[in-house]
């Protein structure tokens, strides 16, 4: 213990500058956890969380017996799966393209253009999207009809939104991630590489047998982090971008914005929370799982 009190004062500084970021995870992580009582009661605004009574599972109910359980699990899963594997070949496509570049202040130009996207609201993404597919002036349709082809009222065909909202979400998202992967590739020793010239290495060997293995770790733990989130999807992204068009939901509608909708009309708080236990009990499940496969493939890969 005094050893423990000694080495606290010693790096008291850092200690001092890890408070307010340690005070932020608190409050907006751990705080919030007793809200998991809300999805076993009923909630009666007048009573309070504490003082409403008890009803066990029923609130998760409403979300395992509805009709709609298997097209929005589907749909949830599916997508993000889909996202996953889409965004990191992008990422670290990108960033291995970013970091062969020489100049300095180009490479610098091209993160901050792609990073740009994910920075702007959902809300602000969903009108961009909207000036390209609007039925009567999108440029998409202007464009189709300038080669003679019909145009397409995007906001009712469904088979064209997997892709949509595929190409939206790398558009946004692919940037934060290649950042990340342009940092591992900066950290690895420029002597492989200079080995790897004199043995007559092209750089397309040199990006698969030094800078993909070297990212690998980077690799797993941004994987086994993203499963905690299969079974979540982006709100803003399924309702904002279809406009929550009716004639989308069966490939638009996943669990959050079937969630959201019941909450609306029945202004239960105690269903939403239930679906959203379901949602962080699953993901945490599946990253305990993808870790424990990854430990048992190679321990030293494995995030814990």
């Amino acid at each position: 213990m005094r050893a423990y009190l000694l080495a606290l004062w010693k790096y008291r500084v850092l200690t001092f500058m890890m408070f307010p970021a340690l005070l932020i995870v608190v409050l907006n992580n751990y705080l919030p956890m007793f809200g998991v009582f809300i999805a076993f009661k009923n909630i009666n605004y007048t009573d309070g969380i504490w003082g409403s009574p008890w009803i066990g599972f029923k609130n998760f109910e409403f979300l395992f017996s509805s009709q709609s359980i298997w097209r929005i699990t589907r749909n949830t899963v599916l997508y993000s799966l889909t996202f996953m594997v889409v965004n990191l070949v992008l990422s670290v496509g990108i960033a291995v393209a970013i970091s062969e570049l020489r100049g300095r202040l180009l490479a610098k130009g091209y993160q901050t253009l792609i990073i740009m996207p994910y920075f702007l609201s959902m809300v602000v993404v969903s009108y961009l999207v909207y000036a390209f597919l609007n039925p009567d002036r999108g440029f998409v349709n202007v464009l189709l009809e300038t080669f003679g082809a019909d145009r397409v009222f995007w906001y009712s065909e469904t088979e064209y939104w997997p892709y949509i909202l595929t190409l939206v979400n790398a558009w946004k998202g692919v940037g934060i991630g290649a950042v990340i992967y342009i940092a591992a590739i900066a950290g690895i020793d420029p002597e492989y590489y200079e080995a790897a010239v004199i043995d007559g290495a092209s750089k397309w060997r040199q990006t698969i047998h030094i800078t993909l293995p070297s990212i690998q770790p980077i690799i797993i733990i941004m994987t086994i982090l993203s499963m905690g989130h299969v079974f979540n999807s982006d709100f803003g992204l399924f309702y904002q971008v279809p406009m929550d068009a009716g004639a989308l939901y069966p490939v638009t509608d996943t669990v959050d914005t079937y969630v959201y909708r019941v909450l609306m009309e029945l202004n239960d708080i105690g269903m939403s929370s239930a679906a959203a236990l379901v949602q962080s009990v699953l993901g945490f499940i599946l990253v305990l799982a993808t870790n424990a496969t990854v430990r048992k493939i190679n321990r030293e890969q494995a995030l814990f």
